[in-house]
């Protein structure tokens, strides 16, 4: 087994001409929703986004939120709210936060809407953008709040192609913009954060590294959690990583001939139960 550092350095040619687009429509809008993993937002905020928004009015959108560790949850949108920075939990497919991402922008707005109908601008807009790294929700969450299917949807990274405009009421419209990851992810904390939530696609990325580091991380934080899903008996200890994996393997019958574990199916059992939430409501990060 290999444990070596998670080196990923991922930029397809889609993704450079997606942050040229988006730096040059951010003059077009009002304000901008982040739409940032809740189980790990530091390592989903995108700092090229954070450069291309400057001092635009955002609302960071805490997505999947229904994944994440609910007193973890509380915490972030506390650290945001004391940078004065409005922070709302979301879950795009329950619809949950849907209302008070509406009602935060109209708010935001509302200066601009009353100049708006002094001048009797009847009907003017807030024009929005929603940006984020690939795989966080963003088209599932767009087709929500518009109450129809808008925008296409996929549990695979890199859907959204192209900027397009999306009205979501009488006011409101939003700009939908492709998934940006930054060129070299130098933080390997955050890049594996950024491999288990699938935000980096499976297929850049060693499996089987990734489901060592994982288990070894959940172990630390949500032992409990790990070890039940699993039945792991509560003594069971381990030297290295990869032999909880393996004992993970023996649990799920993840056996080859002569009684070896094989570690790609052990591994992929492991990330698949996490992203799904099958293990539990799991944060990998804290403020």
């Amino acid at each position: 087994m290999n444990e070596n550092k998670t080196n990923i350095n991922w930029f397809p040619g889609h993704m450079a001409k997606a942050r040229r687009e988006i730096g040059e429509a951010m003059s077009k809008v009002d304000l901008v929703f982040e739409l940032v993993d809740a189980r790990c937002p530091e390592a989903s905020r995108n700092p090229i986004l954070n450069e291309l928004i400057g001092k635009k009015p955002r609302i960071i959108i805490l997505n999947k939120s229904d994944l994440a560790d609910e007193n973890v949850n509380k915490m972030w949108v506390e650290k945001y709210k004391s940078e004065n920075q409005i922070a709302i939990l979301a879950d795009s497919i329950k619809g949950l936060g849907v209302k008070d991402i509406v009602k935060s922008a109209y708010s935001i707005m509302e200066e601009k809407l009353k100049k708006q109908d002094a001048k009797g601008m009847v009907g003017g807009n807030i024009k929005a953008m929603i940006v984020g790294i690939p795989n966080v929700g963003k088209s599932t969450l767009i087709n929500k709040i518009a109450g129809k299917q808008t925008a296409n949807t996929g549990n695979k990274p890199g859907v959204t192609k192209k900027n397009q405009w999306i009205r979501l009421d009488e006011r409101l419209q939003l700009l939908d913009t492709p998934g940006v990851l930054w060129p070299k992810l130098d933080n390997e904390l955050y890049a594996r954060h950024l491999s288990y939530v699938e935000a980096i696609k499976d297929e850049v990325v060693e499996i089987e590294e990734i489901a060592v580091n994982l288990v070894d991380e959940l172990a630390k934080n949500y032992k409990k959690e790990l070890y039940e899903r699993f039945k792991i008996a509560e003594d069971f200890s381990y030297e290295m990583p990869y032999e909880l994996l393996e004992e993970i393997g023996r649990k799920r019958g993840c056996l080859i001939k002569g009684g070896d574990i094989d570690y790609n199916k052990a591994s992929n059992i492991v990330i698949d139960e996490f992203r799904s939430g099958k293990i539990g409501r799991l944060s990998l990060e804290r403020p």
